[in-house]
């Protein structure tokens, strides 16, 4: 069973979209409600929005199981990245909305969740310890880059409407300061568009699992309002003309990485 798509780059530079897969298998859809499959909290439209990332010859990696399935941006042992405020789960059992999304009754249990945790989600970490391990070692330093989308209003988890542009370095602790002063210079000069800097979303299980800026491997998360470049709503329509307003935005973002890691790398 083929859980993701990846491609190796030839530079420091690997982005990873773990909420962009969108497949359930049947039976457990068969468990879901109307609303869940509809697949609302999904990051739509990700690849296709990073497409130019193959210019930049990034490593990428996708999964293609949906996050309802497991997340893969959670931890394995349900470690709350956001206390205080409502979190989902790594098998999670509501919606954005706090819809359900299981029937009743139908909710995963332990056993279940731990199946799948083996079977979706241990497969695309060792991938990216792999590839990360691979790149520090063929160029001295790597860059992971958490590719994410959200609604810009979702009331259960933040106030009124999200920022376009959210940067996450876990409190400046997955990469190096001078990294996220670089990302934040770059997002102040980006025109027509909003952004801020470890705000809500301040980086995954992913970032903060990952990013060991002494070691020579740095981590950001973006998460992205998908107002940029998409309908939120149902049946969630790719806008082109939208996309392509955003796309050097995101492009000079990534470029930004590539400049300071070429500056970062150790002597030899």
């Amino acid at each position: 069973m083929k859980l993701y798509e990846f491609s190796q780059g030839r530079t420091p530079l690997f982005i990873s979209m773990p909420h962009d897969g969108t497949r359930i298998p049947g039976d457990l859809e068969a468990r879901m409600t109307k609303r869940a499959l509809q697949r609302p909290d999904t990051d739509w439209h990700v690849a296709r929005l990073y497409q130019f990332a193959q210019d930049l010859e990034a490593s990428l990696i996708r999964p293609l199981y949906h996050r309802y399935v497991v997340d893969l941006n959670r931890a394995p042992d349900d470690t709350t990245l956001y206390p205080g405020s409502s979190n989902t789960e790594v098998c999670p059992s509501s919606c954005f909305d706090d819809s359900p999304i299981y029937r009743d009754g139908a909710v995963p249990d332990a056993t279940e969740v731990a199946e799948r945790i083996d079977t979706y989600w241990r497969p695309y970490h060792q991938r990216l310890q792999q590839e990360l391990a691979r790149i520090r070692n063929a160029h001295g330093v790597a860059l992971l880059y958490e590719a994410h989308t959200i609604r810009s209003r979702v009331p259960r988890f933040f106030e009124g409407v999200l920022p376009d542009f959210n940067l996450g370095t876990a409190d400046g602790k997955s990469c190096a300061s001078a990294l996220t002063q670089r990302f934040a210079d770059q997002l102040a000069q980006i025109e027509g568009y909003t952004y801020i800097v470890n705000g809500r979303f301040k980086g995954g299980y992913i970032t903060r699992a990952y990013g060991k800026p002494e070691d020579d491997i740095h981590v950001v998360q973006l998460e992205l309002s998908q107002r940029t470049y998409m309908d939120e709503d149902h049946p969630y329509t790719y806008r082109e003309q939208l996309a392509q307003q955003v796309q050097p935005a995101l492009k000079s973002v990534l470029t930004t990485m590539l400049k300071w890691a070429d500056a970062a790398k150790p002597s030899a």
